[in-house]
């Protein structure tokens, strides 16, 4: 029998609430460009075509997962979709565990496996993060819905 994870996280694409927001503003607008357009059957029906595209996207987007974070005895495994690779990080190397907001703006847009600057981001919501720091200075930034639980599943993984 395989052994129990002690956190699991399933992060979805669509399901952030500020973007939930702009695209239905945007499907809002769509909709009443088309009861206010006069010649409907000419250029109303393009913007009742976008309006209903944009929420069925929506829709679909709220069960894509993005990447499962999952924390077993001495790693942390994330898991993205489709062809994403799974990477695994070993909690033997990590130095340094902080629970910091993952960005200062507002809108900060999903990811996994972004390297930039020293720093591996894996992102879809939330606004905090926990910064893992291994032993060669190379930072990982995993954000996370739930913070707390993280943290202290990553710390109780170290402790074993």
């Amino acid at each position: 029998m395989e052994d129990q994870p002690e956190f699991l996280e399933k992060q979805y694409l669509g399901r952030d609430y500020l973007r939930i927001s702009v695209r239905l503003v945007l499907a809002l607008f769509c909709f009443a460009a088309y009861f206010i357009t006069e010649e409907r059957e000419r250029d109303g029906n393009l913007f009742l075509v976008a309006g209903c595209g944009i929420l069925v996207v929506s829709f679909i987007m709220m069960f894509l997962l993005h990447y499962r974070t999952t924390v077993k005895t001495k790693s942390v495994i994330i898991d993205g979709s489709w062809t994403t690779k799974l990477v695994k990080i070993d909690l033997n190397s990590i130095v340094k565990i902080e629970r910091k907001p993952y960005s200062t703006y507002l809108i900060s847009n999903p990811v996994y496996n972004l390297h930039r600057k020293g720093k591996i981001y894996f992102y879809a919501g939330g606004k905090e993060a926990i910064w893992l720091t291994d032993r060669d200075g190379l930072q990982y930034i995993i954000g996370t819905q739930m913070p707390a639980e993280f943290e202290q599943a990553i710390k109780k993984a170290i402790k074993i």
